[in-house]
């Protein structure tokens, strides 16, 4: 990331600070939350299930998804001794996260169909559509990236309640190392491709869905 792309696009920067806090926040509370209502009372002990920023950001992961678009929040505790059913709680408790962040996009897609609606040429409202577009595109990349069905992202908890609970927790044992091999394809720009794809196709589901509101 060079630094005069960075200041040609401050106003965009300054934008993602509020919206990211935002996002984290309702991702990780939305995945305590779930975690509470199936048992495990961790998050809630720990005081977790909050929409205070401070209380979900990591620092690197945070300055990561500000600069580069990907990144990672101090992930809520989970206790899956808890859940009656295990792996079923977990996947459930994993898409809860992701599944708040497309909501959270649907309804930025809502108000900006809406604002586009009273258009006009003002500092004030270019401001407003802007605002947003980097609330709904932001969401929308982090819920759509957290599908991803690759640990330690919250697809993997999916996908992998499909599994023998033996090879479910090989796979995990080797968490660690994924991470470090799906960064590197973020970094070199491998997933580029495929990602932006996946985020278009519910984007545009997302649009869809917004337009079948009578008036819109």
């Amino acid at each position: 990331m060079r630094l005069n792309d960075i200041i040609s696009n401050l106003p965009v920067y300054l934008m993602r600070i509020p919206v990211l806090l935002l996002a984290l926040a309702v991702h990780e509370t939305a995945h305590g939350w779930v975690a509470y209502k199936l048992g495990d009372p961790t998050a809630h002990n720990q005081g977790r299930l909050t929409l205070n920023p401070l209380k979900h950001l990591d620092p690197v992961g945070t300055l990561m998804m500000l600069f580069f678009g990907f990144g990672f929040a101090r992930p809520v505790p989970i206790d899956v001794r808890y859940f009656k059913n295990p792996k079923r709680d977990m996947a459930l408790t994993a898409l809860a996260g992701p599944v708040s962040n497309i909501l959270l996009a649907w309804f930025g897609i809502l108000l900006y169909v809406i604002a586009g609606k009273f258009y006009n040429d003002s500092v004030f409202y270019q401001v407003i559509m802007l605002f947003l577009q980097v609330f709904y595109m932001l969401n929308l990349g982090l819920g759509v990236f957290n599908l991803i069905p690759c640990p330690p992202l919250d697809g993997s908890r999916i996908v992998l309640v499909f599994l023998p609970t033996k090879y479910y927790f090989k796979v995990m044992q080797y968490e660690r190392y994924i991470m470090l091999v799906l960064m590197a394809l973020l970094w070199f720009g491998i997933l580029d491709r495929p990602l932006m794809y996946m985020i278009n196709a519910v984007g545009n589901f997302l649009l869809f869905t917004v337009r079948l509101i009578p008036g819109l």
